[in-house]
């Protein structure tokens, strides 16, 4: 290597798992969440009628089988997927008339898991501090506003120079795009 050693300018950080804790989650059981509040059915509900629960019941396992060929797309291809295109690719209506509260219900699913770890607007602070930008990049099938609204709830928005999410994007990690994308949004922040 020749030349001096330039200085770090960003650093680009992962989001689950990496500014939040890792968890293990039940991954069907966010579809029978959407399901069933799609259904009108109580989520824990043990007096529901056995046909209204397997209707429930099967689309959860057609949305689960959708999202599952969307990361296997993500990991052998690199193409990336949002929640729309999953429940588009399940054959759910985003205008039937219980969606929104689906998807109310599915991000309270997942609430719990989304908290930034207490660490990370320290480290973010001292970055700043050294004129080091900040940045996100993450294979999600969640939207940007979504995320970003984790991040005003967790007091760290403000700090984020950069945010790149798979989901508004062609590609996940680790395609080379994915990378291009964060650093030309960084860049832009100069």
């Amino acid at each position: 290597m020749t030349g001096a050693a330039r200085p770090v300018e960003a650093v680009v950080f992962d989001w689950g798992g990496t500014l939040t804790p890792w968890h293990e989650v039940d991954l069907p059981q966010q579809w029978r969440v959407f399901a069933r509040t799609v259904h009108g059915l109580p989520v824990e509900d043990p007096d529901m009628p056995a046909e209204d629960l397997a209707e429930a019941d099967s689309l959860a396992m057609r949305i689960h089988e959708a999202e599952d060929r969307a990361w296997r797309r993500g990991r052998e291809t690199h193409e990336s997927a949002s929640i729309a295109a999953i429940l588009d690719d399940a054959g759910v209506d985003p205008a039937h008339d219980r969606h929104h509260l689906a998807l109310a219900a599915y991000q309270r699913f997942w609430e719990p898991h989304t908290h930034t770890d207490a660490q990370v607007r320290p480290l973010w602070e001292s970055l700043r501090r050294k004129g080091i930008r900040v940045g996100v990049l993450s294979n999600t099938i969640w939207t940007r506003d979504y995320h970003r609204e984790v991040f005003e709830r967790d007091g760290v928005l403000d700090l984020l120079d950069a945010d790149v999410y798979s989901s508004e994007i062609h590609v996940v990690k680790p395609h080379p795009d994915a990378f291009r994308a964060v650093c030309r949004r960084s860049e832009e922040r100069r």
